[in-house]
């Protein structure tokens, strides 16, 4: 029998290790995912119990802020294009999950809270708030289901990876809530931050940070899209307004109408030029 060289030996290992720590790093991000998303439910709905001391509104802001930054950065073109240098295709989404996560955890267990309370919702009112922040959560889950959540936090491509397949292009074919307007997510992710039965000073900064990046993020990503999609994109931006009611005031104004390019945006979104690599909130 001929005797295995060295070098096949170190690259089948460097092979088992690469696979090994592909395999943790993809199912590690999953579970990271779930604690997350549990802890940001009751930091949204309670609040962080811990009080302030000294001067808050810096660390709270600057941690709010965080959050923004480290999200929008990894959602760049440019910024996956560097990245994917060193990063697997594979595990660009489960890499954007775990620092879009480290960043929401960091703020859980930083976050300081301020005795000012702005508004206090109590009885019937306390319950329709609740209710309006349960239903804000099930559209947002609505929502990503629609766009792919397991391109959102990763699990999609990380599949097709674990059964070595790879994994099917994103098609650009808006459906559901997306026929009606272009940020459903984001709309959703509002609700989460405003609909609290408790208001203090602290969640108000945070209330307010987050809601000027939900409409720069809009912003952000609808040049995004137009950059992976192109035309097909910008005839949809066009047809669809970004929010509810938004569409309702322009007709009012007379400041945009149904031309007949947007009608030939509303069959291009199976061409090829309508296929993008990712469509992320």
């Amino acid at each position: 029998m001929d005797a295995i060289s060295p070098g096949f030996t170190a690259t089948h290992r460097s092979f088992t290790a690469n696979r090994i720590s592909g395999v943790l790093f993809g199912f590690g991000n999953q579970v990271l995912f779930l604690i997350t998303v549990w802890y940001l439910f009751w930091f949204l709905r309670d609040g962080r119990v811990v009080m302030a001391e000294g001067d808050w509104i810096l660390r709270d802001c600057g941690l709010a802020v965080l959050f923004a930054v480290a999200h929008s950065v990894m959602l760049v073109p440019r910024t996956r294009k560097v990245l994917t240098r060193w990063i697997p295709p594979a595990f660009y989404d489960s890499t954007f999950c775990v620092v879009t996560c480290v960043s929401l955890l960091v703020m859980f267990f930083a976050w300081r809270t301020s005795e000012t309370v702005i508004w206090r919702a109590e009885g019937v009112t306390a319950s329709i708030i609740h209710g309006c922040f349960y239903c804000s959560w099930a559209a947002l889950m609505y929502s990503l289901a629609l766009t792919g959540l397991g391109y959102q936090n990763g699990w999609t491509p990380f599949y097709h990876w674990l059964r070595r397949e790879k994994p099917p292009r994103r098609e650009f074919k808006p459906r559901g809530a997306y026929q009606r307007f272009r940020h459903p997510v984001y709309l959703s992710f509002l609700g989460l931050v405003w609909f609290t039965p408790l208001m203090t000073l602290d969640h108000a900064a945070l209330t307010a940070i987050w809601t000027a990046y939900i409409f720069l993020g809009s912003n952000l990503k609808d040049r995004r899209l137009t950059h992976y999609i192109g035309q097909p994109y910008q005839q949809y931006a066009q047809r669809v307004p970004a929010y509810p009611l938004i569409g309702s005031f322009r007709r009012i104004l007379g400041k945009r109408g149904r031309t007949a390019g947007d009608r030939v945006g509303a069959d291009t979104s199976g061409s090829d030029a309508g296929r993008h690599p990712r469509v992320a909130a």
